[in-house]
């Protein structure tokens, strides 16, 4: 994940976990100083497209809020990528609040085929709670208007909802709205954030294993974060499968499938989603931004040799070595496999260290969903659509099979009606 602008936003969201990033860098004291510089730009996307023997490469622009830097940035950006492509296709996907987006903006990312992430919360009421801007004003409608752009200039976008302590109360109200606005792709993002008091490098937010510190007012309750995802899930699985996609339901399907999840969290190991900094400071992970995973600086050192180095190994290594042995033993641990280490601080029922803070609702979610993503697997190794789990998933609601039934056959729920004018309706 690239930062070229650091971790300067226009607006100030009150769970941000980045902002504080400032702190790392006393010496910038300009906020227009905070931008990776040409040379830095350069060596990155070269080194990033020579790292891979991949006919494909893959960037990701995030902040911070990367508009802040102005379209003519990436203009350059995509023409480094086009020098240094040598006969590879290039993709990049940009993640921003969408407060700035207009017609430029749009236009640049439909010529250039660049995915969007869109950071939204939820309706108005929802999204206001914590997404203000620097005057501690609501970002709603700016964002909106952000949308109204994209959908004008047909840019494709994913939305990424951060699932807090407020909105999680609300599933089918935030999976509705983001319907409404148009979202297909939707990522739903919980937020855990432990405090210390202590402010080790000027930092108030800790990583797992640091003492004296508290979680968040803000961060999503384990119990409510598993409720939201089934609530969705419940009305995805009957009415929207192949429709609107869940980034947390098609990562399950994977796991469902046998394979390794992909999205990082869930994966066995960790350790390909590294976070390079404005200035070239190479970083584990965006979430680990802290001086003890530092990896180098590229001015200074080899892209590929930082990120295969020891160090970074033995950071996504231990994701799989330090699972606990309650973790190691659960029923669920194919599609789980203890999720993101920033969020194991509690300790298993046996006592050990490690455990997940939102296991409880990661434990529910999945057993929850284990017959429909079985049904949904079994599909997909028999060449059937997936797709198949409504109807599948209704006659389960119903009591009865309805294979075979003709449109004009007798209901067999025994009202007495022909199929197609009573369960067939459904």
């Amino acid at each position: 994940m690239a930062k070229p602008i650091g971790p300067i936003c226009n607006i100030d969201c009150k769970y941000c976990f980045y902002l504080e990033k400032e702190n790392l860098y006393p010496e910038k004291r300009d906020k227009s100083s905070w931008s990776m510089d040409y040379e830095t730009l350069e060596k990155f996307i070269r080194e990033k497209i020579e790292s891979t023997k991949l006919q494909e490469e893959s960037f990701a622009w995030q902040g911070g809020e990367p508009t802040l830097l102005g379209v003519d940035y990436f203009k350059k950006v995509v023409n480094l990528q086009k020098k240094y492509s040598n006969g590879k296709k290039i993709n990049n996907a940009f993640q921003t609040n969408g407060i700035l987006l207009d017609d430029e903006w749009c236009e640049f990312f439909a010529e250039n085929n660049f995915l969007i992430g869109l950071s939204i919360d939820g309706p108005r009421n929802l999204h206001d709670k914590y997404r203000v801007d620097k005057g501690g004003k609501p970002t709603f409608d700016k964002v909106m208007s952000g949308i109204n752009f994209l959908k004008k200039h047909k840019v494709v976008f994913n939305t990424l909802t951060v699932v807090q302590k407020d909105n999680s109360g609300h599933p089918m109200d935030v999976y509705n709205f983001l319907k409404e606005t148009g979202s297909g792709y939707m990522q739903f993002i919980p937020i855990v954030e432990r405090i210390s008091t202590q402010k080790p490098d000027g930092l108030s937010l800790v990583l797992p294993y640091k003492n004296n510190a508290v979680v968040s007012d803000w961060s999503v309750e384990p119990e409510q974060f598993g409720n939201f995802l089934i609530e969705i899930f419940n009305h995805w699985v009957r009415n929207d499968v192949g429709k609107y996609f869940v980034q947390m339901f098609d990562v399950s399907l994977e796991a469902w499938c046998g394979y390794n999840p992909s999205l990082c969290i869930f994966s066995e190991t960790c350790g390909n989603a590294l976070a390079i900094e404005h200035n070239g400071d190479l970083y584990s992970c965006d979430h680990y931004v802290f001086p003890e995973n530092k990896l180098g600086n590229i001015m200074e050192d080899p892209l590929l040799g930082m990120v295969e180095s020891a160090q970074q190994g033995k950071f996504g290594n231990d994701k799989r070595d330090t699972l606990p042995a309650y973790c190691r033993n659960c029923e669920v641990r194919f599609a789980c496999n203890g999720e993101c280490p920033k969020n194991r601080f509690l300790t298993t029922p046996d006592g050990e260290y490690g455990l997940n803070y939102l296991c409880t609702g990661y434990k529910s979610f999945f057993n929850h969903i284990g017959p429909y993503m079985k049904f949904m697997a079994d599909e997909l190794k028999n060449n059937r659509a997936p797709a198949n789990v409504m109807r599948w998933t209704k006659e389960k609601d119903l009591g009865f099979s309805t294979a075979g039934v003709g449109r004009n056959d007798p209901c067999p729920c025994a009202s007495g009606k022909k199929y197609k004018n009573c369960c067939g309706r459904l």
